[in-house]
């Protein structure tokens, strides 16, 4: 028997009333993930000119572009910006005044005047990439198709945003970028200047983690946390790296209290969950490996 669509509209709309907490009826005033979507290539391609499209930025065209394109996303960033204030807002049960506006403009502007540091810590983050890695041949094939250096561009943005302590739109461009690299880097962390991700994949860096200058890290690196209780989470969970440190793939350093000192590198597959001092070789004593020819000799 076919049950009509009047029938089941009014059983999804009984299920809103039903099933709480997974609900938001009055959806325009959360940001939209298209538009998070399209800030950030409109922000990767402020900070990699050239690089996003074929749009002419010679003489007096660049002007006109980079001009028309800051105002576009003043406006647009100011308008997701006010939808998350407003969703704090509610959140806290409080009326969201005319100033949610005023404040999210001048989170905007203040956002927009950081492109170009974030530009020169871009620079570096490709450097360092170019010269981490023996089989990267050009800053321009680094940039058009390393998930890491993009990986840490986003996280860069997410991270000033994070700072000015504005809900939800940080968050949502870490996991947009999780999901297209792999790589997972939540938007409280503090990531130095020189920072490489090689190869990138199933990379995970959480919340309270602080990592140093020059830190190279490869594919299924995990710096976590010992425990996953709520009540700790206004505390420091996650690691500190400090300078010049490298850990090679498979590693999982865990704990809030765990610093890995300046200048260490870190094996393969390692577990740690204890500070490690400064200049240390940390890695496991593999099982012995058996190789036996096959080949039949004449």
């Amino acid at each position: 028997m076919n049950i009509s669509l009047e029938k089941i509209t009014q059983d999804v709309l009984q299920s809103y009333k039903d099933v709480g907490g997974i609900n938001h009826l009055s959806g325009s005033s959360l940001p939209s993930r298209e538009s998070i979507q399209n800030l950030m290539k409109t922000f990767e391609s402020l900070i990699f000119p050239g690089f996003q499209s074929e749009e002419l930025l010679e003489g007096d065209y660049i002007t006109f572009t980079v001009g028309n394109k800051l105002h576009n996303l003043a406006s647009s960033l100011t308008i997701e910006i006010a939808k998350s204030l407003k969703y704090r807002c509610i959140q806290n049960g409080v009326e969201c005044s005319k100033d949610c506006r005023k404040e999210a403009s001048s989170q905007a502007n203040a956002l927009l005047e950081r492109i170009p540091w974030l530009r020169t810590m871009a620079l570096k983050d490709v450097k360092s990439a170019l010269q981490g890695d023996p089989a990267a041949r050009s800053n321009e094939e680094i940039i058009l198709s390393y998930p890491g250096v993009e990986a840490i561009t986003i996280h860069r943005i997410a991270h000033e945003m994070y700072k000015m302590d504005i809900p939800l739109i940080p968050r949502m461009l870490g996991e947009q970028i999780h999901r297209s690299t792999g790589i997972d880097i939540h938007p409280g962390a503090t990531i130095g200047e020189n920072f490489f991700i090689d190869h990138g994949t199933g990379v995970v860096v959480g919340e309270t983690a602080i990592i140093g200058k020059n830190v190279k890290i490869y594919q299924g690196v995990t710096i976590g946390a010992l425990s996953v209780k709520k009540e700790d989470a206004n505390s420091k969970r996650h690691p500190t790296l400090e300078d010049n440190v490298t850990i090679y793939a498979g590693a999982t350093i865990l704990g809030g209290k765990t610093t890995i000192g300046h200048d260490t590198t870190i094996g393969g597959n390692v577990w740690i969950t204890e500070s490690v001092p400064p200049a240390s070789l940390v890695y496991t004593q593999p099982a012995e490996n058996i190789i036996k020819n096959r080949v039949k000799k004449n």
